[in-house]
């Protein structure tokens, strides 16, 4: 079984939304003045739609939800929304294997886009890291690209 990257359903919307909201509320280690996060992070209507339109990502490790992803593709580029991993395996290279899987799901696309907040050293030297490239920052917010 092993790790694996699987569309969500909507009966893991529980899980993955405790797992959003820990993992979000995590980033006042990063820098973060408040327990905050993308709009809807804690909410399972919320990850209930994103299971439903196909826009939402479970990663497992052996049977066990560790993470997930919120992904919008329109065949050339894709944007993602937001991903995450329950805090207690951070720096353990779940993030880098979801973003591989993520890239290698959509062979066809062109483009990936995200933006991580400004504040946060360590979601952006994470991009940095897995080649993607800051393409525009404003006072909340870093953007980035990757190409393929």
């Amino acid at each position: 079984m092993g790790l694996e990257l699987l569309p969500a359903s909507t009966s893991d919307a529980i899980t993955i939304t405790g797992i959003s909201r820990r993992s979000f509320h995590s980033d006042a280690e990063a820098g973060s003045k408040e327990k905050t996060g993308p709009p809807g992070y804690m909410s399972v209507p919320f990850y209930t739609k994103m299971a439903r339109s196909n826009h939402l990502y479970k990663l497992v490790d052996d049977g066990l939800i560790i993470g997930g992803a919120v992904l919008y593709s329109d065949n050339e580029k894709l944007n993602i929304s937001r991903i995450f991993i329950s805090p207690e395996n951070h720096r353990r290279g779940y993030g880098v294997f979801m973003m591989q899987e993520i890239e290698a799901l959509y062979p066809s696309v062109k483009e990936f886009i995200l933006d991580t907040p400004s504040w946060n050293i360590r979601t952006n030297s994470f991009y940095k890291k897995l080649g993607y490239t800051e393409v525009k920052r404003d006072n909340d917010f870093v953007y980035f690209s990757k190409q393929r």
